[in-house]
């Protein structure tokens, strides 16, 4: 990590988003070095919960034994496979069996979206999460995730399209909290037209964030034209200002 470029974005966040969280971010390693690896069992089922330790400024390595939920495994690519009857889990689930979450309509119907999701394989053994303000220069993240109320992620959002001609700089797919934060915004930094990740509307996962909160993450490549572009874009006009009095 460009220790210049950790600097610059750190001031430039300060100056205009003001007390508003530090983003974290992540990255594939064969080993943890400095960092402490999750023990199995000692962090939140949920990874949404167990960022919470990440948020806080505690750096984490979690390999696919610390991530104790099979769907979380899955979305950080640890594992192919999802659990036996998903499609009754995610839908009307099975009387007497299985209480399902009724994400959507019927089980054929996930079936055909599961068809349709993007499958991510971990390239390396363990995934580094680590707070903006603790990266260090032998640190290489990969993808940059902010938690934000409601103003910051329209900052965001305003700041990811500003120098596209189109209206989709970013987006807001369906899916586990953990696929919205790692899976999709991971795979879209290969994509030729990469796009930011709206995300944490998962039901089961938002009880892990403070109310006012949704996700915004973005590829490191993409992050770093945002930050190019902050002081010339909307961010210095009075329209900014009024909705910077009320962040943090």
């Amino acid at each position: 990590m460009d220790m210049a470029i950790k600097d610059r974005f750190t001031e430039l966040w300060r100056k205009y988003f003001d007390k508003a969280e530090l983003p974290i971010t992540f990255y594939y390693s064969k080993k943890e070095g400095s960092v402490e690896k999750v023990k199995p069992g000692s962090l939140a089922r949920c990874l949404i919960g167990a960022l919470g330790k990440v948020r806080n400024g505690r750096s984490l390595a979690f390999s696919a034994r610390s991530v104790r939920c099979a769907g979380g495994r899955k979305y950080l690519g640890f594992s192919k496979g999802i659990m036996r009857n998903f499609e009754y889990f995610l839908s009307c689930g099975i009387p007497g069996k299985m209480e399902g979450e009724r994400y959507k309509k019927s089980p054929e119907l996930v079936k055909e979206l599961y068809k349709n999701l993007p499958h991510l394989k971990a390239p390396k053994p363990l995934i580094i999460f680590k707070r903006w303000d603790k990266l260090e220069e032998e640190d290489n993240p990969e993808v940059v995730i902010f938690f934000g109320q409601v103003d910051v992620i329209a900052g965001l959002f305003t700041l990811v399209n500003f120098d596209q001609a189109t209206p989709e700089g970013a987006f807001a797919p369906m899916g586990a909290g953990c696929s919205s934060i790692v899976t999709y915004p991971y795979l879209e930094k290969d994509s030729p037209n990469t796009r930011a990740v709206i995300g944490m509307f998962d039901i089961s996962a938002r009880p892990y964030l403070q109310k006012d909160r949704l996700s915004f993450s973005v590829p490191m490549a993409r992050f770093l034209t945002m930050v190019d572009n902050m002081e010339e874009s909307f961010l210095i006009t009075g329209s900014w200002k009024k909705l910077r009095k009320r962040i943090g």
